[in-house]
C-alpha cells in the first residue's frame, strides 16, 4: 500500500465513523487528513520528476563515457607511454636522490645530488632553512667533483 492509498483508507475509516461535522474536533481531523491527501499528492509528483531527473542524469553519464572513449582511444594511451622512451637525459644513475630529516620539523624530504651540492634547501614542511657542508669530507687530493659543484671550489688547487 502506497502513501496515498494509506490516506484514503484513514479518510474512509473517518467517513465511517459517522462523526458529527459541526464539532470542532472532526473539524480538525478533517482538515489534517485533507492536508495529508495534498502532501501524498506533491509527494508522488516529486517522485516521478525524480525519477525522470535520474534517467536524464543515467543517459547524459552515458553519453560522457561515449565522449571519453571516443577521446581517449587505448591506442592513444599506448603511444602516449611509448613516448617516455625519447627521454635520454632521464637516468636515475646519473642523479641520484638522498633523504634528508629536517632538523626542526623532522620531515624527511628527498633531494637530489644537485641540490645538495648546492648547499641548503628550504624545508617544504617547515620553512627552516637545511644547509649542507661537505668541505671535511674532501682533501684536494681525493677531489672528482667537477670544479662548479666542489664545496671546496674557492680553495681547490686544482682552480
Amino acid at each position: 500500500m502506497n502513501i496515498t492509498e494509506k490516506i484514503s483508507y484513514i479518510k474512509g475509516l473517518t467517513e465511517g465513523l459517522s462523526l458529527d461535522e459541526s464539532k470542532p474536533e472532526v473539524k480538525v481531523i478533517n482538515a489534517i487528513i485533507d492536508l495529508l491527501d495534498d502532501i501524498a499528492y506533491d509527494l508522488t509528483d516529486m517522485e516521478e520528476l525524480y525519477d525522470e531527473l535520474s534517467d536524464q542524469v543515467d543517459e547524459i553519464d552515458q553519453d560522457l563515457a561515449d565522449v571519453e572513449s571516443e577521446l581517449y582511444d587505448e591506442d592513444d594511451y599506448e603511444e602516449d607511454f611509448d613516448d617516455f622512451d625519447d627521454f635520454e637525459d632521464y637516468d636515475d644513475d646519473d642523479n641520484p636522490f638522498y633523504e634528508v630529516t629536517c632538523s626542526a620539523c623532522g620531515e624527511k624530504i628527498n633531494v637530489s645530488e644537485d641540490v645538495l651540492l648546492e648547499g641548503e634547501i628550504e624545508c617544504p614542511n617547515c620553512g627552516e632553512v637545511l644547509e649542507f657542508d661537505f668541505s671535511s669530507l674532501f682533501t684536494d687530493e681525493d677531489c672528482d667533483l667537477d670544479c662548479e659543484f666542489c664545496p671546496k671550489e674557492d680553495d681547490c688547487e686544482k682552480n
